[in-house]
């Protein structure tokens, strides 16, 4: 259920003074088949209340906090083995308003606690926002009873991909709190672990009790008195497999992750990982006191991705790799997406062939550029890929953001069709910058010296 203006609820007002009408809101669990039942109870706590949300809110709304019919349909699921959850799309500046998605959560979060679901194993929560981790934590959560965490703790397989949380010396607090109360919740159960920020790269959730920002007592937070108190550790007791992505960690924290686990931790893999402080080898030393010697250095390399097997895969492990490969639905694994996922890229191919046939063209490119361009495309299933065009130096094309060792000058971020139509002549960079459509991350004057290169792939790229 994707985040649209349409979710997002006003608020309530009283239609005779205008004001602002508080709505504390109690999900209605109660199903009965006697109508006249039904009619003698408002769904909203009383019925002036539930008047005002019948006449202002939208029928998804009421759909959203039917919780019986929740109920109803995973009911109608006993073998369910695999639940998939996916709210996309919601911009970082709409995450404090009420929304419709959130019932709609509630409402699913409820519904699995209340019905017979042994089967139930794996969780992948896909393109999730940070707000999600309230509404379906069953210790926290509206409607929440102390049963609700006994269906959860069937999870074994669980998998995140959620919006990211701008990382700064002092990041939003309160999210991330949210998030390390939520994993809590599996630390009893859980065996196979996937972790991923959407976006720019944040802070390990793995490791969070230790970050000074969540420790600060501020008068800005709802609770001064309360705040302040040191998160618990989070350890999993059953952790085998273990995968983070896109976060930024000290080697402390690597390294006390790795010896709290070390009795049952199989195989982890710190990928796309930024050292904030210390080095790998400070990170990775647990492994050298457990293992007696230092034979594992060289079966993995200091780079951007660092998996790591403590012992022999077993069948049991299958579980975990099926669970990473859907969990990355918004970026496949191990393969990049294909072309055919990206249709438009068969412009790079074009631009580096007219960059190739003739070395005099090239080299001008490159006076005239004189920089390093690259592209970060979207295409419709939300899956991102990156090319550069390389004018400093090679006067060539390459996957990635950047050649090896280098950075980009310029970084133009826009979606595979608006690409695909800019190349071809359709439309004009100016106007898709100035709608929005096109981001510009560096030297704004230096994008306008691609537009020459573009045009050369009009003749040869099919798009």
């Amino acid at each position: 259920m994707p985040h649209t203006p349409e979710t997002f609820l006003p608020p309530l007002l009283d239609p005779v003074t205008g004001e602002e009408v508080t709505f504390i809101y109690e999900p209605y669990i109660q199903s009965t088949r006697d109508s006249a039942s039904r009619l003698s109870n408002p769904i909203y706590g009383s019925w002036e209340l539930t008047d005002l949300l019948v006449k202002q809110y939208s029928p998804l709304f009421h759909a959203a906090a039917n919780v019986p019919t929740f109920i109803r349909a995973f009911n109608a699921l006993p073998t369910l083995k695999h639940l998939k959850i996916s709210c996309p799309d919601q911009e970082t500046g709409q995450r404090y308003r009420r929304s419709i998605v959130d019932y709609a959560l509630i409402s699913l979060r409820i519904a699995v606690e209340r019905c017979k679901l042994p089967l139930l194993s794996s969780l992948s929560l896909v393109s999730i926002h940070p707000g999600a981790a309230l509404y379906l934590n069953p210790t926290m959560g509206f409607g929440a009873c102390p049963n609700s965490v006994k269906k959860w703790k069937q999870i074994k397989n669980l998998a995140i991909c959620m919006d990211s949380i701008p990382f700064s010396p002092y990041p939003p607090s309160d999210h991330l709190k949210l998030l390390h109360s939520y994993l809590h919740v599996f630390a009893s159960s859980l065996r196979n672990f996937v972790f991923r920020w959407h976006g720019s790269n944040g802070l390990s959730p793995l490791s969070l009790d230790k970050e000074l920002c969540l420790q600060d007592k501020s008068p800005g937070m709802a609770c001064p008195r309360r705040c302040h108190l040191a998160l618990r550790p989070l350890t999993f007791e059953k952790l085998r497999q273990m995968e983070v992505e896109n976060i930024v960690v000290d080697a402390s924290q690597v390294s006390s992750f790795i010896t709290a686990h070390r009795h049952t931790i199989r195989e982890f893999n710190f990928e796309d990982t930024h050292l904030r402080g210390g080095t790998w080898d400070q990170a990775l030393a647990p492994l050298t006191r457990i293992s007696g010697s230092e034979e594992w250095k060289e079966k993995a390399e200091e780079v951007m991705d660092v998996p790591l097997l403590l012992s022999p895969v077993d069948d049991d492990e299958n579980t975990a790799k099926d669970l990473v490969v859907d969990y990355f639905s918004c970026k496949p694994r191990p393969c990049r997406p294909s072309i055919e996922s990206f249709p438009s890229s068969v412009a790079f191919d074009a631009i580096n062939s007219s960059l190739q046939a003739d070395d005099a063209e090239r080299k001008d490119a490159v006076k005239k550029g004189n920089a390093i361009f690259a592209f970060k495309l979207k295409n419709k299933e939300g899956q991102e890929e990156g090319w550069h065009i390389d004018l400093k130096e090679k006067g060539a094309v390459g996957k990635g953001e950047a050649p090896e060792g280098k950075k980009a000058d310029v970084t133009l971020s826009l979606s595979d069709e608006d690409f695909g139509k800019m190349v071809a002549g359709k439309t004009q960079a100016q106007r898709l910058f100035m709608s929005g459509k096109l981001k510009i991350k560096g030297d704004v004057m230096k994008a306008t010296k691609m537009e020459p290169v573009l045009k050369k792939a009009q003749t040869k790229a099919k798009l």
